[in-house]
């Protein structure tokens, strides 16, 4: 399986009680040993999600078992699925069709002889993005990642709000258009209406091709219908947009601010910050936050 990144930042004999953060998305596997915000050693490489179910299993494990050492306590780790917390058991997993009921939890904590915490991939994000991604005084954050899929992450009242089954902020599920949400706000937007694919479009864009800058001013408005039910239904006072595809904000952020002159209450949007994440760790710290 070929590794596309991997370092040591801050190797200190003395970290106690290290935690490692697994991000498992829809094609790529980070895994980190991390020291409250800061990052010891990480890896990140692509994967292969439709294999067997324990061929994934068997690449989370040797991703972690990389960064293994004696001050690690624990693993978290974040999915892209709706996920049983409490008993770590992994349902109809995005991306990955072998699991449909993966116990990861008791199979990694098997492995491991550690304690394994689990959630959801957008709700690892937002965690991180909460506590180490400098928004002051904030209490109210919604967390959009926009990548294979589109993900929505909440923090309410200063706490991760995951709904009673973890799958509060599922909205990409909507429908909308000829299909739903996710399809027209994450790079299933390239490949399903342009026949193409987020790095081609973005490299285009980049060369200030027409073409794609154009696709950009469609994705933004599109964006800012899903932008707008977050508004709606939680009126956070920041949203965060993360994921692979806001690497290309700067070409759809002035369509999209342009499409929300039209949300019935200006005064709320007005009142909502709009950013950029600035950390691409946030999702493997936010998986091990679930141990704070």
């Amino acid at each position: 399986m070929p590794t596309f990144s991997s370092n040591n930042i801050s190797e200190n004999k003395n970290l106690m009680n290290s935690i490692i953060g697994v991000d498992l998305g829809g094609t790529k596997l980070h895994v980190a040993r991390t020291q409250g915000a800061q990052i010891a050693s990480q890896s990140r490489q692509l994967y292969d999600a439709n294999a067997s179910a324990e061929a994934v299993l068997q690449t989370i494990i040797e991703g972690i078992e990389r960064h293994l050492s004696p001050e690690v306590k624990g693993i978290g780790i974040g999915v892209p699925s709706v996920v049983d917390p409490h008993r770590g058991i992994v349902y109809e997993a995005a991306n990955i069709p072998a699991w449909r009921e993966m116990h990861l939890k008791d199979r990694l904590e098997s492995h491991f002889n550690l304690p394994v915490k689990i959630n959801n991939d957008v709700n690892c994000f937002s965690l991180g993005e909460y506590h180490y991604g400098n928004w002051q005084n904030t209490q109210d954050m919604v967390c959009i990642s926009l990548g294979t899929g589109m993900g929505v992450g909440l923090i309410l009242a200063g706490k991760l709000y995951t709904g009673q089954t973890c799958g509060a902020g599922e909205l990409g599920e909507l429908p909308y258009g000829d299909s739903k949400l996710e399809n027209y706000c994450s790079g299933q937007f390239f490949s399903r209406y342009y026949n193409s694919n987020g790095t081609d479009v973005f490299n285009r864009a980049t060369q200030g091709d027409a073409a794609a800058l154009e696709i950009y001013n469609t994705f933004g408005e599109h964006l800012a219908h899903a932008l707008s039910t977050v508004l709606l239904a939680y009126n956070p006072q920041i949203v965060v947009i993360g994921g692979s595809v806001s690497y290309a904000y700067d070409f759809f952020i002035d369509s999209l601010h342009k499409s929300m002159q039209t949300f019935p209450f200006q005064s709320v949007w007005q009142a909502t910050r709009l950013v950029k994440s600035q950390n691409p760790n946030s999702p493997v710290l936010g998986a091990a936050a679930l141990f704070q």
